[in-house]
């Protein structure tokens, strides 16, 4: 394991948004209870990841596309005619955002949603990519734009935790406890639509107004609405799918098909319809599961999650001009860096050493092991310093591991 596959154990991306120290936060709060944080308690702002300019950028110069721009009034999703339009020519795209049909709209008391910020807009791409490293489970973010007064969405739960950064202005936000605890994602709050509305009646858990550097946690099932007070508000909403046991169960349940027990036919002429027929065959399969899962052991759940991790979330972007610039001038004083959140397996195989990453596999010289395993530390070294390696034959596995986008080269 290297130290990349960890995270940062400090992590501090996920202290910017909470008032309690993070272990604190991982027993009493992550999944089980809300965390009101405001701008008083926490270092500092979040005006460095958004910002009202920002909003309006985007509308006006981006030429973002739906689904990454949305629009809700009161409860009430717009259609997409209502915000979008042809880019014209050059950019004939019917969905691109309408700055004058945004305006019209949000003068009237829309919201704007603008999705996937965490794709869009530098400073959140960033952010997001170390709160998943701290978190270890994946994230996106959305802004909410509301305009004075307004309610974007009618009380509701969300089938992933949430951590709210207030950008500008102010909202008032009600949050109950939930109706449904620990929602998957196939159990929406409108499974439970009229349950949601007469909690949303009663006592909220959390009464408060959020202003600007304030933060809210909210786990998923907790019931929420929100409304703008005085002037627009800004928010944004991380929106965290935490892996779950259910999660677990399914990537346990991939073994099934290598028990033979688990594979046989059900009796010919078996009425499916009749429980008194299938419950001796229902006893004897969860007898054979119990006993294949009694068997197993971690690495094939692990696999699963952590592809399904892998495919979930992104490594820090490189960049193809400045990568091939660097290594047209790359020696063995050059500073480098492991890839950020890019987790990797260090393994040997006989003479070779495999670095196994999220999309690719590279294989290098044994002799190569220790510098592979100490720049995979994370930490910002020169080629000439790496461990059992002359300088000719560091630049050569420096420039290897920058071509195949292992290694950077810091700006």
């Amino acid at each position: 394991m290297t130290a990349p596959e960890r995270g940062p154990i400090e992590r501090p991306a996920l202290s910017r948004c909470i008032r309690v120290p993070a272990d604190e936060f991982a027993e009493r709060h992550w999944g089980r209870e809300p965390l009101l944080s405001t701008a008083a308690d926490l270092e500092h702002g979040f005006d460095d990841l958004f910002s009202v300019a920002a909003v309006d950028e985007l509308i006006t110069r981006r030429g973002v596309r739906t689904p990454f721009i949305r629009m809700a009034n009161e409860g009430s999703v717009l259609a997409a005619s209502a915000y979008t339009a042809s880019g014209g020519f050059g950019a004939e795209i019917a969905d691109q955002v309408s700055s004058d049909k945004v305006l019209a709209e949000f003068a009237g008391g829309a919201t704007i949603v603008l999705q996937g910020l965490h794709r869009l807009w530098p400073p959140i791409i960033d952010f997001t990519r170390e709160l998943i490293d701290d978190l270890g489970h994946p994230a996106q973010v959305n802004a909410y734009v509301t305009p004075s007064s307004s309610q974007g969405f009618d009380p509701h739960y969300d089938t992933h935790d949430v951590f709210v950064l207030q950008i500008s202005g102010e909202k008032h936000w009600r949050i109950h406890a939930p109706v449904h605890v620990d929602p998957l994602r196939a159990q929406p709050w409108d499974q439970h639509r009229g349950a949601v509305a007469r909690a949303a009646t009663g006592e909220p858990v959390i009464d408060a107004v959020l202003r600007p550097g304030d933060a809210l946690y909210l786990p998923r099932g907790w019931i929420h609405s929100a409304t703008a007070l005085g002037e627009t508000s800004v928010h944004l909403t991380i929106g965290v799918a935490a892996y779950t046991r259910a999660d677990l169960v399914d990537a346990l349940l991939r073994q099934v098909g290598d028990t033979a027990a688990l594979r046989t036919s059900l009796p010919l002429g078996i009425d499916v319809h009749d429980p008194e027929a299938l419950a001796p065959i229902v006893a004897q399969t969860v007898q054979a599961l119990v006993e294949t899962l009694q068997q197993t052991d971690a690495s094939r759940p692990a696999a699963v999650l952590g592809g399904r991790f892998d495919g979930e979330t992104r490594a820090e972007p490189v960049a193809p001009l400045a990568t091939l610039e660097a290594l047209a001038t790359l020696d063995a004083s050059t500073p480098v860096r492991w890839r950020a959140s890019l987790p990797v397996r260090v393994t040997t195989i006989d003479d070779r050493v495999r670095i196994v990453g999220r999309a690719k596999t590279l294989s290098l010289p044994v002799e190569a092991e220790q510098a592979v395993r100490r720049l995979a530390q994370g930490d910002i070294v020169t080629p000439g310093e790496l461990p059992l390696l002359d300088a000719e034959s560091s630049v050569v596995v420096v420039r290897r591991l920058v071509r195949e986008g292992f290694v950077v080269a810091p700006a």
